[in-house]
């Protein structure tokens, strides 16, 4: 899909870089927003205070906790859309009712899937310091994931091996469905 195809009427391409914590969706976001030049989101920061303490206190959060965070983010691609631009943002978009959320953003919506296998995920949590999600959390995050259905614009990017050679896989297979302008 080329989302240029009209040179005077250019749509704002907003990849979705998706997944359960631990995954490394903030590495492989940074990296495409990087090699893309285009603005990158941390979907954690749009959380509300209540939802972060729920969290680091081991609770997930409710359907009711996400949805205002979902229209945030929505809301802040849309905003960067009504200026021109394209984004990245690492978001988990869980259940294909949130991503539903995130598509009503305006300009086109693609979802990037960074998946582990789950032993490396566990081993990863326990050794990263300085987050509110911990390893606990992770079943939680496991039994609420949807895969993406068919019908859904994404693609399943493996994050084992080298950080870069992940990112450049979910580069190139970006590059197969869109051509991004940086403004």
């Amino acid at each position: 899909m080329d989302v240029h195809s009209d040179p005077a009427r250019q749509s704002p391409v907003h990849l979705i870089v998706m997944g359960v914590t631990g995954t490394g969706k903030s590495t492989v976001g940074e990296g495409l927003a990087e090699h893309f030049g285009l603005v990158f989101a941390e979907g954690d920061l749009f959380h509300s205070q209540a939802n972060i303490d729920k969290m680091a206190a081991g609770h997930p959060l409710t359907d009711e906790d996400r949805w205002p965070w979902l229209r945030s983010i929505r809301d802040w691609m849309t905003d960067k859309a009504a200026e021109g631009r394209s984004t990245v943002v690492a978001c988990s978009a869980l259940r294909e009712v949130y991503r539903d959320v995130l598509r009503e953003a305006d300009g086109v919506v693609f979802f990037v899937h960074v998946v582990l296998p789950e032993e490396v995920n566990h081993s990863r949590l326990e050794n990263r310091s300085g987050h509110y999600m911990k390893s606990d959390m992770l079943e939680s995050q496991l039994d609420t994931l949807e895969h993406l259905d068919d019908d859904e614009s994404g693609i399943l990017v493996l994050n084992v091996g080298n950080p870069d050679d992940v990112v450049a896989d979910a580069v190139r297979a970006v590059e197969d469905r869109f051509h991004i302008d940086s403004p």
